[in-house]
């Protein structure tokens, strides 16, 4: 485990460096907090349903929690340090309430998908009808769906004038994501990880072994929210806006889209879907000829039906059906043995 934590954290240093210092050369550094963002937001929903099994449509719901709830702290409070740990603890309070009820309540996935499929419509709905002088926390007003502009953005902790913005934003997001990947690579090698995907595999079977199942959900999808709650966070700093549709359904679906077509069970093929996706989106918006909600559904039936397994499996195997049959191959050679000739007399 050690050597697997080592090499991972590696490869995770590796990979921040080559998006701080190459990955600005081709996209915008605006461009890419936004694709870092959505990966992160993306990477919470691959480790609960591609490493649990638990298929959540609310992912979007602790997304847009953790974004409102970072505003009407920041405005409360005037600067960024502590709405930023309101913004996790929200999320990760609101979704092991919600977590308790459904895992101890032993409903199975479709009625789990269907929950919180509906939490996300009523807070966006919800959120929707706000828009009254009545509906005010403290000094922040909700809006309803005009949302919530201008308040603190990220600043440096202790000093409320000196912001955190531009590159300088962009190089932060960057390192928090690393962080988070880190963490989630050190929570899925620990036993409990371990444990998490035996639960996946086969319930019933964990449970005789004597795991308590329910509550090792409740706390995988607790740790979910709040890296989605994290995510919610940083796009408002980013978009310095927040709105209901940040509960949206098609918030949702996008979410799951990056997850199926970057490759589930994986931590890296969520960040790649969702990057990927993203920006491909973000291209598609310059022009009006094509729906993106077209190209999007198409993307994922072209996936679904050619890469069942997503872009980052399909990769692995294919490097081990190659390079790594190769290497192999390469160790398994026996070695020659030179003859020594006899000395002479």
């Amino acid at each position: 485990m050690i050597d697997s934590l080592w090499r991972d954290s590696v490869g995770a240093v590796l990979g921040i460096a080559l998006l701080i210092w190459v990955a600005p050369l081709f996209i915008s550094p605006y461009t890419l907090t936004i694709l870092i963002i959505y990966g992160m937001l993306a990477l919470s929903l691959g480790m609960i349903w591609g490493f649990g099994g638990i298929l959540c449509f609310g992912q979007a719901a602790f997304f847009g929690l953790g974004a409102y709830a970072y505003v009407i702290a920041a405005i409360n409070i005037g600067e960024s340090t502590l709405p930023m740990l309101i913004a996790v603890l929200v999320p990760a309070i609101f979704a092991s309430l919600l977590g308790a009820m459904m895992f101890y309540g032993r409903l199975n996935d479709v009625y789990l998908a269907v929950i919180t499929l509906v939490v996300t419509l009523i807070l966006f709905k919800f959120m929707n009808s706000t828009a009254g002088p009545e509906y005010i926390i403290g000094k922040a007003r909700l809006g309803g769906f005009n949302g919530i502009p201008g308040f603190p953005t990220l600043n440096m902790p202790g000093n409320p004038n000196a912001y955190i913005w531009g590159d300088t934003y962009f190089y932060f997001c960057a390192v928090t994501l690393g962080v988070v990947f880190l963490i989630t690579t050190l929570i899925l090698q620990s036993s409990f990880g371990r444990i998490a995907v035996g639960i996946r595999e086969n319930e019933t079977r964990m449970s005789l072994l004597g795991y308590d199942i329910r509550a090792r959900k409740t706390v995988l999808f607790t740790i979910g929210a709040a890296i989605a709650g994290l995510a919610g966070a940083l796009f408002a700093n980013w978009a310095e806006i927040v709105t209901p549709n940040l509960f949206s359904l098609s918030q949702s679906a996008e979410i799951i889209i990056w997850c199926i077509v970057g490759g589930l069970g994986t931590r890296l093929g969520p960040i790649l879907g969702a990057a990927g996706l993203s920006l491909l989106k973000f291209l598609l918006g310059q022009q009006t000829l094509i729906d993106n909600l077209l190209i999007t559904g198409l993307i994922l039936v072209l996936f679904v039906l050619i890469l069942p397994k997503g872009i980052v499996p399909t990769l692995n195997d294919l490097w081990s059906l190659t390079i790594g049959q190769r290497i192999i191959r390469h160790r398994r050679r026996p070695r020659r043995r030179t003859r020594r000739k006899p000395p002479r007399d």
